[in-house]
């Protein structure tokens, strides 16, 4: 067995925000890429399957190749990764992390990271849902109308819940916020009708027999208006300080990173394994649980980034970011 290893950031960022300058990584920063002595390189991630390409590049021994020690720090929720990146804790995140609670952290702290890679999903590549109970004769969201509905907890979730309601007809929507790993449960005894959720929790009701899937790729269809379209919902980002202090170091971590991203795609069964101990994926589920698609720094189309773009505009119109983000310049640029 391997190593065990959406929204608001709360209070404990304001904390953080007065630790960002005297947090960072203590060594001096020296010039040259083989006289670059980072130390120890902090990334934290949340136990989720889109995480993946952290977990394939540590435990294939990516960055050890190049000569960077680094150490994948598990975290119980985006928001706390968010706040130990604003507090000097992490030199970075893996993929997963809601691209949404980064975009907080970066109007809490502006200039806190680049974005080195995000994971697209939509109807095909499966993260977002909405999910029914397998027995229900709930046939489309539609149908939700007047129907009990819940979210995992924190403003993206709901705003995201609510617009995608209404978007389907569904006028008024009232909507509850509930742990997403209960999501499967509050279906079976009958205390929601439907939820919005995330996988694996699709895929876990549907092996369990409890529930059905309704839709998939929900956000790209009802709030980027194309079920194709990609919704970059999490990110792995690099510290900016880290980056200016240590440039090569960026590049070899970026570089080994991308290739755990290419044996994903090449190779999306062999690493499937990578998702066990490091999430709470295991058994038959590992097997199942659908893959999302990655995109590195330098591969965003524009269309790519007009799309990520909309989204960070929605969170601007639903005051869930007080001032709007531009994803153009969150992304890395290698020196």
């Amino acid at each position: 067995m391997r190593r065990r290893h959406f929204l608001q950031v709360g209070v404990g960022v304001g904390v953080a925000v007065a630790a960002h300058a005297c947090a960072q990584p203590n060594q001096t920063p020296q010039s040259g890429g083989a006289s670059e002595t980072p130390g120890k390189i902090m990334m934290g991630f949340w136990p989720v399957a889109s995480g993946l390409p952290l977990f394939v590049a540590v435990e294939k021994g990516y960055f050890k190749e190049v000569g960077l020690e680094v150490e994948a720090v598990r975290f119980a929720n985006p928001n706390q990764v968010a706040e130990a990146l604003i507090a000097g804790r992490l030199q970075g995140t893996g993929n997963g992390v809601a691209s949404g609670v980064l975009g907080l952290a970066e109007i809490t702290s502006p200039g806190l990271f680049k974005i080195l890679t995000a994971n697209p999903s939509n109807v095909d590549y499966a993260l977002d849902q909405v999910i029914v109970g397998q027995k229900t004769d709930i046939q489309s969201i539609q149908d939700l109308k007047g129907k009990s509905f819940a979210t995992g907890p924190g403003a993206q979730n709901l705003a995201i819940a609510e617009a995608i309601l209404r978007a389907a007809g569904v006028e008024q929507p009232q909507v509850q916020q509930l742990e997403i790993s209960q999501h499967v449960a509050a279906i079976e005894s009958g205390q929601i009708d439907a939820a919005y959720t995330l996988e694996p929790t699709g895929t876990v009701g549907t092996l369990k027999g409890i529930t059905r899937v309704l839709e998939n790729g929900v956000v790209s269809k009802y709030i980027l208006g194309d079920p194709k379209a990609p919704w970059f919902g999490g990110s792995a980002v690099l510290s900016s300080k880290f980056i200016e202090q240590y440039p090569e170091t960026s590049a070899l971590y970026a570089e080994a990173y991308r290739r755990a991203v290419q044996d994903i795609r090449d190779n999306p069964d062999e690493v499937r394994q990578y998702l066990v101990g490091y999430t709470a994926i295991e058994g038959e589920l590992v097997d199942k649980v659908p893959l999302v698609g990655y995109t590195m720094y330098d591969e965003f189309s524009p269309e790519d980034i007009a799309y990520f773009q909309k989204f960070f505009d929605f969170m601007t119109d639903q005051e869930i970011f007080s001032r709007s983000v531009d994803v153009a310049a969150l992304m890395y640029k290698p020196a």
